[in-house]
């Protein structure tokens, strides 16, 4: 198989790998019988759906649908970290075409040990805030008036 054929073949949404499956750009796999096991049913007629997004039909092609974990990646980015501190981000999101600036947040979280006692954890919480307000002193940012 040269490449040029392979390439168009990439192009057109489906890479035929074996005389009986197809690897779709999609994600998707299409299983399809041999020829000579193409007369049987194996259903019912009518489709059958499974867990994991395999779909079987009467005539015994096979559809395993991708599986849509981290279409859209994670909700939070996080921007800067210190020993005992996370600064996140909640990724923009967008509705018809329009940014949703209500739903985006910067979000600052502490976790300090309870064997650190009052005193230990106001010390380190006072270093860990001068650090994060550093770091959105020099982050420039949009500002949106409301």
């Amino acid at each position: 198989m040269n490449a040029q054929k392979f390439q168009e073949e990439i192009l057109n949404n489906a890479v035929q790998m074996d005389a009986s499956v197809n690897f779709q750009l999609n994600g998707n796999i299409l299983i399809v019988p041999c020829p000579w096991e193409s007369d049987k049913e194996v259903t019912d007629g009518a489709r059958v759906r499974y867990q994991a997004g395999i779909e079987v039909d009467a005539d015994g092609r096979t559809i395993v649908k991708r599986h849509n974990i981290g279409m859209n990646g994670p909700l939070y980015e996080t921007l800067f970290e210190t020993a005992h501190g996370k600064v996140q981000m909640k990724r923009p999101q967008y509705d018809r075409g329009r940014r949703r600036l209500d739903k985006e947040a910067i979000i600052v979280t502490f976790r300090f040990p309870k064997k650190y006692g009052l005193a230990l954890t106001k010390a380190l919480y006072a270093e860990e805030t001068d650090e994060i307000m550093s770091y959105f002193k020099t982050r420039k940012e949009e500002t949106v008036w409301k």
